[in-house]
Order: structure tokens, then C-alpha cells, then sequence
């Protein structure tokens, strides 16, 4: 990993993605975490302050390091115990149905394999436990849609692996999960290219 991957892009992220706009997806969405939690693509931590403080235990995975003496800081003001694992989601290191509540946010855009990372999230999930997911994806828009498949391969480039393109819902069913609610819009103030919004929840079918 070069200079811009582990320094610059990972400080520009931080700024944009701690906007009030994006804190506020957060908070709505975080407020349902419950018992032992797991984050997958947990970045700089941008979530930690938004978790309810009645959340158990919260465990941590992501195959980098970045902004360390930031992230560390953001973790030793959390008022829950943090597990962290660098490693990535296709393979997560925890038993079956050991968690109550698994969080991804603008995380499966990213991932190489994002239903196999979903196949383990349904895994991992306690029965009756949830999956809750805050993305940015493909467009309904087929204007849109058209646009960020064109520029896709330079925004996999700039945007460290990142897609513009992923039908978040289709990827979460392949996966064997069952959606039980999803929320589609497009954010306000942000190109609607990478703004184009699914926020639900899930949980797994058996």
C-alpha cells in the first residue's frame, strides 16, 4: 500500500465521511445495535461515538491499519469493551451464531468478495439477530446507473477499491440473507454517483 492509500485517502474519507449528513445516516442506523456487535470494515472508527452505550461488546475487523493515533483515540472514549482483528470479512475468525447485531457501513462497496462476506455475516449472526447495513450503490436511475459503470474503473483507482456500481440489495439476497427492510434514496449534497443510498436491515434465513 502506497502514500495515498495509507495517509491521504484515509485522512480526505475521515473528513468527508464525518460530515453532519453522514453522522446522521449513522446515528439513525447505529441506534439498533444491540448485545455483542460486529463491524465489519470498521476504517477510522467514524461509528464508535454513535453505538448505544447499552451495546455489550463491540468487535472490530478490517484487513488495514489506518490513521492509528486518531483511531486510537476515538477507541479509548468508547464506553464498551473493543476486540480488534485485522483481517478480512470473506473470513471472519468467530464461531456461528455468536453475535447479536453485525454493522457494515459504506464497507461492501469495497469489499473483493462481498457476498461471500455477506455468507459469513449470516454465519456469524446469532438466530433472530440482525444485520444492519448503510451503503452507497447502483442507481434505479438507469441515467445514473449508465454513468457509474463508465466510471467505475477510475473510481476503483481514486477511490482505493471502491465500486460505484454494486446493487447492494442483490448482493445482500445472493448472500442468503433476508432483507426485512430497506430504505432507498439519494443523499443530499453528494453527487448522486456515489450517493444513491440502501439502508436497512436483515437477518439470516435459518
Amino acid at each position: 500500500m502506497g502514500l495515498y492509500a495509507t495517509q491521504i485517502f484515509p485522512r480526505l474519507m475521515d473528513w468527508v465521511m464525518a460530515r453532519p449528513a453522514f453522522s446522521q445516516l449513522r446515528e439513525s442506523l447505529l441506534q439498533l445495535a444491540s448485545g455483542e456487535v460486529l463491524e465489519i470494515g470498521f476504517g477510522t472508527g467514524l461509528n464508535l461515538r454513535h453505538y448505544p452505550t447499552t451495546i455489550t461488546r463491540l468487535s472490530i475487523v478490517d484487513p488495514a491499519t489506518l490513521l492509528p493515533a486518531k483511531v486510537a483515540r476515538r477507541m479509548a472514549a468508547a464506553p464498551y469493551p473493543i476486540q480488534t482483528t485485522h483481517v478480512t470479512a470473506e473470513n471472519l475468525p468467530f464461531p456461528d451464531r455468536q453475535f447479536e447485531t453485525v454493522v457494515s457501513t459504506w464497507t461492501l462497496c469495497t469489499i473483493p468478495d462481498p457476498v461471500l462476506a455477506l455468507h459469513e455475516v449470516g454465519r456469524v449472526l446469532k438466530p433472530g439477530g440482525r444485520f444492519l447495513f448503510l451503503e452507497h450503490g447502483r442507481s434505479d436511475d438507469r441515467t445514473i446507473a449508465v454513468w457509474q459503470d463508465r466510471l467505475n474503473p477510475i473510481q476503483n483507482v481514486m477511490g482505493c477499491g471502491c465500486h460505484l456500481n454494486r446493487q447492494i440489495d442483490r448482493l445482500i439476497i445472493q448472500s442468503g440473507l433476508s432483507i426485512a427492510h430497506l430504505d432507498r434514496f439519494s443523499m443530499q449534497g453528494v453527487p448522486r454517483l456515489v450517493g444513491e443510498m440502501y439502508r436497512g436491515t436483515a437477518t439470516r434465513q435459518h
